[in-house]
Formats: C-alpha cells, sequence, structure tokens
C-alpha cells in the first residue's frame, strides 16, 4: 500500500528545505517552519537542507545571514545541507547560483514553456479596465506575438521580462495538511521568472533550486499557498527540459495569528525570535510551544522535548485553522522547561545574564560562585525565564553601598507601621546564637506572629523588603542565612531609616 506522505519513496530519501531570506533575526513564524521541516526530516532520517535565497541584494546583508545561523543555533536546529556544511548540491546561497537560473531561463524559452513580454503594467491595468475582468494578473498579451509585433516593440526599445505559459487546465494537488486543493485556470494567470534586466526572480528560483536539490516535501505557512499552482505549472516544465522529477509534495502550515485576529507580523510585540533571546527564554521553551502552533504530541499533554518531537512528529496530524500566539502560553511552557533543568545546567544558562546585569563578575570568583551554587535551589523553581534571576539574586551579590530597595514596594511596605515591623525583626535577630535557616525562622516568627500578632504576610513583607529590596524575592529565612548576619543586620537597620 503506498504510504500517504512518501508515496513510493523510502524515508531516508525524504529532503526539505528551509530558506530563509537573510534579513536579520528570524520571525516566530519562520522559526515555525524551520521546525516542523526539521521534525519532518528527523522523523523519518531524511535531509534537511538550508538554503539562504538572498536574491534580493538591495534588502539582504552580511549581518542579515549571521542573524539566520545565529537564530537556528540557538535554537538548536540542525541542518544536513547547506551553508558551513556543504553539500553536494551546492552552492547553498541563491547569489551564487545566478549562472544556473539563467540557464534554466534559457532553455525554458527555447522549449516554449516561457515567453518574452513587452507590456508595461499600465497597459496590463488599461486593458483589463477596458474588458471588465475582475482577475487581476497578466492577461497573456504577449503569449502568441507575431514577428512583426515583436519587432515593433524592440523598435520601440522596450525591454521583456519571461512569463511562463500557465496550463489551461486546472491545478489540482494534495496537500498534506488541507487535502485535495484546486486551482482554476482563470485565478493562475501567467507570470514573470526573469525581470526585464535579466535577474531571475524568487518565482524562477525557488523552484528551480527544489528541483535541482531533490527537494520531496515543502512544508511552508498558509500565506504561500496561493503562489503553490504557479509553482507547481513550473516544476512541471522544468522536469520537461530535464531538470528536476516533477512538483514534491506540499504541506502548508497554519497562519499564525497575533492580536485582534490579525496575522501576527513583524512589527507585533513578541514576533522576533531575538525578543526571547534577549528575554531569558529557553530554545527548548520557545520551540516546544511554537511545535503546538498547528500540532501537539497529545491531547492531554503540552510540554515535551525537541527528540519527542521528532519521534512523534505526523504531518498529517497538523491542524489546518489559524495558531494564535499567546505569549502567556509561551511563558508557562517556558518556564515548565525551566524546571526540568539541573541545577548544574540552570546555573551555567544564568551566568551570562547575571554577568550583564552586573550581579556577577567575569569571570567568576569563587565566592560568588559558592554563594550562587547556595542560592540556586532556591529560585529553581520559581523562575519563569533566565532575566528574572538577575533581580532575584541581585540583592546576595550588590555591595551594601550600592544596594536599592524597589521604591514602589518600599513605600507600600516601609512606611511607619512597616518601619516598625523591620525594626521588631532586628531585635529579634540582633542576638541570635546561630545564624541558619531554622534558627532564624524561629526568632521571627516568635517576634513578628506570635508577639506582635502579625498575619504571616504582613508580618514577613517588610521584612523582605528591608533585605532583598523586592516584595517577590527567595525564601526569606534562606536569604535572611545567605547574606549573613552583618549584611543582614545592616539592611535592617536601614530600612528603618528610609
Amino acid at each position: 500500500m503506498t504510504d500517504p506522505v512518501l508515496g513510493d519513496l523510502a524515508p531516508e530519501a525524504v529532503r526539505v528545505r528551509f530558506p530563509p531570506s537573510p534579513t536579520g533575526f528570524l520571525h516566530v513564524g519562520n522559526a515555525r517552519s524551520a521546525l516542523f521541516n526539521w521534525a519532518f526530516a528527523r522523523h523519518f532520517g531524511g535531509t534537511l537542507v538550508l538554503r539562504i535565497e538572498d536574491t534580493d541584494l538591495a534588502r539582504n546583508t552580511e549581518e542579515g545571514y549571521a542573524s539566520v545561523l545565529d537564530s537556528l543555533r540557538w535554537l538548536g536546529i540542525d541542518w544536513d545541507e547547506g551553508p558551513e556544511v556543504g553539500g553536494p548540491f551546492g552552492p547553498y546561497k541563491q547569489s551564487e547560483r545566478f549562472d544556473i537560473y539563467r540557464d534554466i531561463a534559457t532553455r525554458l524559452h527555447e522549449a516554449g514553456s516561457a515567453y518574452d513580454c513587452f507590456c508595461t503594467n499600465e497597459e496590463v491595468e488599461a486593458r483589463r479596465k477596458a474588458s471588465g475582468a475582475k482577475v487581476q494578473g497578466y492577461d497573456g498579451f504577449c503569449r502568441d506575438l507575431t514577428p512583426e509585433q515583436r519587432s515593433a516593440f524592440e523598435a520601440e526599445g522596450r525591454s521583456s521580462v519571461l512569463r511562463l505559459r500557465m496550463p489551461s487546465e486546472p491545478i489540482i494537488f494534495d496537500d498534506l495538511v488541507r487535502g485535495e486543493v484546486t486551482f482554476l485556470p482563470e485565478h493562475v494567470p501567467d507570470f514573470a521568472l526573469v525581470r526585464a534586466n535579466g535577474d531571475p526572480l524568487y518565482t524562477l528560483v525557488n523552484p528551480a533550486d527544489d528541483a535541482l536539490m531533490g527537494i520531496t516535501h515543502v512544508l511552508r505557512g498558509e500565506d504561500l499557498l496561493s503562489s503553490t499552482p504557479r509553482q507547481i505549472a513550473l516544476y512541471q516544465a522544468l522536469e520537461a527540459i530535464g531538470v528536476g522529477t516533477g512538483a514534491p509534495r506540499f504541506g502548508h502550515l497554519p497562519i499564525v495569528m497575533g492580536e485582534g485576529n490579525k496575522r501576527l507580523s513583524k512589527r507585533d510585540r513578541g514576533s522576533g525570535l531575538l525578543d526571547y533571546v534577549e528575554g531569558g527564554y529557553l530554545p527548548e521553551g520557545v520551540l516546544n510551544y511554537l511545535a503546538l502552533l498547528g500540532w501537539g504530541i497529545a491531547a492531554d499533554r503540552d510540554v515535551f522535548t525537541m527528540r519527542e518531537m521528532a519521534e512523534a512528529f505526523d504531518i498529517r496530524r497538523v491542524n489546518p485553522n489559524p495558531a494564535r500566539f499567546d505569549l502567556k502560553k509561551l511563558d508557562a511552557i517556558n518556564a515548565a522547561h525551566m524546571r526540568l533543568l539541573s541545577l548544574e545546567e540552570l546555573t551555567t544558562r544564568l551566568t551570562p545574564y547575571l554577568q550583564r546585569g552586573g550581579v556577577l563578575s567575569d569571570p567568576v570568583t569563587p565566592e560568588q560562585g559558592e554563594l550562587l551554587a547556595r542560592a540556586m535551589p532556591l529560585v529553581h523553581e520559581r523562575m519563569n525565564n533566565l532575566t528574572e534571576g538577575v533581580a532575584m539574586l541581585g540583592f546576595l551579590f550588590v555591595e551594601d553601598e550600592s544596594f536599592e530597595r524597589d521604591p514602589e514596594d518600599a513605600a507600600k511596605l516601609l512606611d511607619e507601621t512597616g518601619r516598625g515591623v523591620v525594626k521588631a525583626a532586628h531585635d529579634a535577630l540582633a542576638d541570635l546564637a546561630t545564624w541558619d535557616t531554622a534558627g532564624i525562622d524561629e526568632a521571627l516568627r516568635q517576634a513578628l506572629v506570635e508577639d506582635l500578632g502579625l498575619k504571616p504576610r504582613n508580618a514577613f513583607g517588610p521584612v523582605r523588603v528591608a533585605i532583598t529590596g523586592r516584595r517577590v524575592s527567595p525564601p526569606l529565612f534562606e536569604s535572611l542565612e545567605l547574606l549573613g548576619r552583618e549584611r543582614s543586620l545592616a539592611r535592617l537597620a536601614s530600612a528603618q531609616q528610609s
């Protein structure tokens, strides 16, 4: 029985591609496409090709190219062929393949699959209005020019673009996500392959490279669905001239929606991958959430690893309906992955953020390393991303003369009543025989809860702000032990003066 995804193809013969433009860090929608192609290739033991689509030389930069590779490395998405790893179908940057595209364009023209078009956009629009046609696009005026008509255009000094001759019958294909899709010929007019200056367009180079590189499956966003019939026609024309073996199988992934029922755009908050790199998110958390934008490992399970995704991935289980980007859900998924890290691994990942935040020196001193190791168990279950560690742990490492309290928290909890609570805490701890968590806990509960009759929240809130500078912090008694007797009493004393 023929496999519904592979057909007669051997699993290891699967070849997919991720073709970003080098214009900067990836958009989350592009990152989702990269992930799904990676999972598809890894599931079957096939090949993921990274191809850089940089034919738009005005928009592409070396910095953007480097950012694309950095994005994929940060995510942990590896590729089998492409920049830096090579492969049998290079070069893998389209700007280095222009001679290949010119040769293919010439062969398509000679075969009659493509023709020269001398029309201006204004002429095409004028004819459309005159005919009353509602369909946008080219009307085929230059499809069958006589030699005299062609000579007349050339005598006027007109330049021409190269257009593909679209078939007159419907184009029907089985989408791996959406099922059977049909495009009628009147809705898919002839389209340009090469600019008047001879530069190849995306419409030519993308399918040409797919054919030349043996791509078997194309997984991409639904926003590109309308271009699929044109590409299928071009794959067929390429096959006719000996380039490739016809169209690959397509699967169009659901659109990622932002706020207000609109597609998530590059201008929307949280749409750029760099936001999450700088925001202290784990790549595992981001990838896990991106996987949920259209797919799920099980109805009752949201948290999983990428290895588990690759093992379970089935393109037919991708939901074709739009997927809404939910930042709160991403935060929750990321927090779950934070909890899965060992203390040692979390410390390793957190350290660069603490150094950038001025909490730790670079390199970390032995004293800082020892204190950090003692503090990490207190915050392991409390951090939702790595940047939160700066605020949570900073109070332990800052010099006393530079220690500051959050003004809003201090105003709320270190009022006259709060300062009285802090004084009582200072007095209770001043003569404590053994400075450890158990002793601190017992002394403060006796002085503040039993003797003053305060509820724990009212008793310990002012002390927390006095010691850590914030209402949200690691556990109070353990923090006092780590901070030490002298520094703790000094902060309790200074808080009474605020």
